[in-house]
């Protein structure tokens, strides 16, 4: 592929390869655009520029919201895909004097959440993960549950919690069991971080008609940075017998950014072997998992006020998933569930084998038992207020483009 007429700097995530999807305020309101480089393309503007042929087309990227493009499907998706690498191309047919208008400054856009998240489900697909909270949660006792390898196990959040990077998150209050063994109250003193990968659904299904794994790439828009907010402490007294509640619903933060499947096609890899062999409505014909280097950044307070960067403290991949997202999709529609355009489906926090690949602070810290140690001379076990965590993703490797998620950050507030 021909190099582009925006500079994409050295380095950048986000060259023409990429082309990940957002939505950020214009004049006038919501505009759909593309990262290229450190620009945003205005897909919005294009389309009034008569650069689109297609009026379903036309009618979704001025809609300011990706909903509209996500219903559309697979085809819509391609063509349009085609259609903006050829108008980003140093061939491109866009006359060179009146390229400069189509663009604005990354640096400068106030990104906004990309689509209306219609539902939402957070699966508990990493095996180091749900190893590791077995031991820590239920010491003593066959860290996986016996049906963990059998599907992918998940639970529904909330949507309307769903956030966009930048926004603060409040400590929630729940009821959290006391030393006395009595309920009590109070603001989480266990706030968590989880590092997640999510995808972003397009076209549903009928209510009674499940999605064989096979077809799950008709679905599938792209994927996202997600961090699923959690309170342990609030968890660990709610979430027996039906799963996590409150404990994780009060915040899920997600990237601007919405990297489609196409994107990503030349990092797909293989799951970890998987035994005993899923059921065979869970066995793909291809690879489905993503090499997607993952990072947790944690700032605190006296680091922001000393200007100081956030201090990298896990690194992880989403390569050690143990179920794809193809199994998550498939399992999720089995019994018929419907999907819409702008569900989003999260991985569940993904952990590597080595400790410093945890993808959570309770698994970092082992629950408080061993404190991180930061270059600030602070520690932690879990948040506190003020601190700014930061999570980056990005696909790398010889020969291949770079392929980058930007990032999804939040800054924890007191309780109300």
């Amino acid at each position: 592929m021909s190099g582009s007429w925006v500079p994409v700097p050295a380095g950048s995530g986000f060259p023409l390869e990429n082309l990940p999807y957002g939505v950020f305020r214009a004049p006038g309101g919501a505009h759909i655009g593309l990262a290229i480089g450190d620009r945003i393309f205005d897909v919005h503007v294009a389309s009034r520029a008569g650069l689109f042929h297609d009026a379903d087309l036309n009618a979704a990227l001025r809609s300011g919201s990706l909903n509209e493009l996500l219903a559309l499907g697979r085809d819509a998706w391609v063509r349009l895909r085609r259609r903006l690498q050829e108008l980003l191309q140093s061939s491109s047919p866009i006359a060179a004097e009146d390229r400069e208008r189509f663009l604005v400054q990354q640096f400068s856009a106030q990104m906004v959440m990309p689509f209306e998240v219609r539902d939402y489900v957070d699966f508990y697909s990493s095996l180091e993960h749900a190893t590791n909270l077995g031991k820590i949660m239920r010491p003593g006792t066959e860290p996986l549950l016996p049906n963990w390898r059998r599907l992918p196990v998940g639970y529904h959040g909330r949507a309307g919690t769903v956030v966009i990077d930048g926004t603060p998150v409040v400590r929630p209050r729940g009821q959290i069991k006391s030393e006395s063994g009595e309920p009590e109250f109070a603001p989480t003193k266990m706030l968590d971080a989880e590092l997640e990968v999510g995808f972003v659904t397009g076209v549903g299904n009928a209510l009674g008609d499940p999605i064989p794994i096979d077809r799950a790439r008709e679905h599938i828009f792209g994927m996202v940075l997600v961090n699923d907010w959690s309170a342990r402490d609030i968890q660990a007294w709610e979430y027996q017998p039906l799963g996590p509640f409150l404990g994780k619903s009060f915040a899920t933060s997600i990237s601007p950014w919405v990297v489609s499947l196409d994107a990503l096609e030349p990092y797909r890899t293989a799951v970890p072997k998987q035994e005993p062999a899923p059921l065979p409505y869970l066995r793909a014909s291809e690879d489905w998992n993503y090499d997607i280097a993952l990072f947790i950044g944690l700032r605190t307070a006296k680091m922001c006020g000393e200007n100081v960067t956030a201090e990298v403290v896990s690194r992880s991949n989403s390569k050690y998933l143990y179920w794809s997202v193809a199994q998550q999709l498939a399992h999720a529609t089995s019994n018929g569930a419907t999907i819409s355009p702008g569900d989003l489906f999260a991985s569940g926090t993904i952990s590597g084998p080595e400790p410093d690949s945890y993808g959570s602070l309770i698994e970092l810290t082992w629950r408080g038992t061993k404190p991180l140690e930061l270059r600030s001379g602070e520690t932690r076990s879990f948040l506190e207020d003020g601190d700014e965590v930061t999570m980056t993703g990005y696909c790398e490797e010889p020969g291949k483009p770079r392929i980058g998620f930007g990032s999804v950050s939040g800054m924890i507030l007191p309780a109300h």
